[in-house]
C-alpha cells in the first residue's frame, strides 16, 4: 500500500513540475538571446511576387519591411554560392543540367514564368531579372536584414563556404540556417555554433516526443528557431476530390500533433522562435498567430504585411 502511495506522489509531483515549467521554463533555462524578432518571413523572396530567389524578389520584399529573407543554397562547379531552390536547373531554367556540374558564369537564367509551389495552380511572371545570384550579393545588398538560409544539399564544402561569408558579411547575428537533415544540421553547427540553427524534421519529432510525455520542460535545447509547416494547408494545395480519406486524416492527426498552442508559449518563452510555413492567405496568417507563432512564412510578402497592419501586429514587440 505504501509503494503505491509513493508511485502515485511521485508521479503527481513529477506531472506538478512540469506543467509549471512549461509554463514559467524560466525557472530552469535561461532564456535565449533574441537578436532579431521576426513576424514577416518572405519565402524564396516572396514567389508569389516575383520570380524566387531573385534579387528583384529581395529588393521588393525588403522594401516592403520585410523581418526577414528566406532562401536556399547551392555550390556551383567553380565553388561560388549561389541562391537556388533546387539543385536541378529543369524546372526553373527549362536546362537539364545540375547546379554543381556548371560554373556561375554558365548557369542559365530563370524561366520567364514560374509555377508557385504553395498557391494552386498560381504561376509568377517576372520582369527583367532572371539571374541566379550569389549569396554574397544578397548579404551586400541587404546587410541589416536576417537571412534565413536552407542548406539544401549535404556538402562539406558549401556548409564551410557559407559560414565563411556569413563571418565576413559580419552576419552571425543575423542569420540563421539549418535543415530538414539531421545530418545537415549536425554539420552546420559543428563547423560554426555561433550562427543559431533550426530544428531538423528528426528533431521535431523527438520535440514532440518530449513534449507529450511531458519532459520538454527540463530538457536543454540547442536549437533556436521551429519551422514547421501548417499540416493543413494540403488542402489547399491540391484537388479536394483527389485527397483521400486517409490522407485526410493523416493530415488532421499531424495538424492537430504540431499546431498546439502550449509548446509555442513554451517554446517562445525560452527565446526560441516559431515560424510557421508557407502560408498565403489571410485565414491561415490568422490561426498561425492566434496559435502564438513568432512568425509567419509567404509567398506574398504584401499579403502578409497587409494582413498585419490591418491587425496592429507590424512592429515586432
Amino acid at each position: 500500500m505504501y509503494g503505491a502511495v509513493y508511485v502515485v506522489s511521485t508521479v503527481t509531483g513529477y506531472l506538478l513540475t512540469s506543467a509549471l515549467l512549461l509554463k514559467c521554463p524560466a525557472l530552469l533555462h535561461r532564456k535565449k538571446r533574441e537578436v532579431f524578432h521576426s513576424r514577416h518571413i518572405s519565402h524564396r523572396g516572396g514567389a508569389g511576387e516575383n520570380l524566387e530567389n531573385t534579387m528583384a524578389a529581395f529588393k521588393h520584399a525588403v522594401d516592403l519591411g520585410t523581418d526577414m529573407l528566406e532562401l536556399d543554397c547551392h555550390l556551383t562547379k567553380d565553388g561560388q554560392v549561389v541562391v537556388s531552390h533546387d539543385r536541378h536547373l529543369q524546372r526553373a531554367t527549362g536546362i537539364d543540367a545540375y547546379i554543381s556540374d556548371m560554373p556561375y558564369a554558365e548557369l542559365p537564367p530563370y524561366l520567364c514564368k514560374l509555377g508557385v509551389t504553395f498557391e494552386r495552380e498560381y504561376f509568377c511572371e517576372g520582369g527583367e531579372d532572371k539571374r541566379i545570384p550569389l549569396l554574397k550579393d544578397v548579404f551586400e545588398a541587404f546587410p541589416k536584414t536576417p537571412v534565413n538560409i536552407d542548406i539544401k544539399v549535404n556538402d562539406d564544402t558549401l556548409i564551410k563556404k557559407v559560414s565563411e561569408l556569413v563571418i565576413k558579411y559580419d552576419r552571425e547575428h543575423l542569420t540563421v540556417w539549418g535543415n530538414a537533415s539531421n545530418q545537415i544540421v549536425r554539420k552546420c553547427y559543428k563547423e560554426n555554433p555561433r550562427i543559431p540553427v533550426l530544428f531538423s524534421f528528426p528533431r521535431v519529432l523527438q520535440l514532440l516526443g518530449l513534449f507529450y510525455t511531458g519532459l520538454l520542460p527540463f530538457i536543454p535545447l540547442k536549437e533556436q528557431f521551429l519551422e514547421i509547416p501548417m499540416p493543413t494547408i494540403i488542402t489547399k494545395l491540391y484537388d479536394p476530390n483527389r485527397i483521400t480519406r486517409s490522407q485526410r486524416f493523416i493530415t488532421w492527426l499531424a495538424d492537430s500533433l504540431l499546431m498546439r498552442k502550449a509548446l509555442f508559449q513554451h517554446l517562445t518563452a525560452r527565446g526560441i522562435q516559431v515560424y510557421i510555413w508557407v502560408l498565403n492567405d489571410e485565414e491561415d496568417f490568422q490561426r498561425a498567430f492566434a496559435l502564438g507563432a513568432t512568425g509567419v512564412m509567404t509567398d506574398f510578402p504584401t499579403r502578409l504585411k497587409d494582413f498585419l497592419d490591418q491587425h496592429g501586429l507590424s512592429k515586432p514587440q
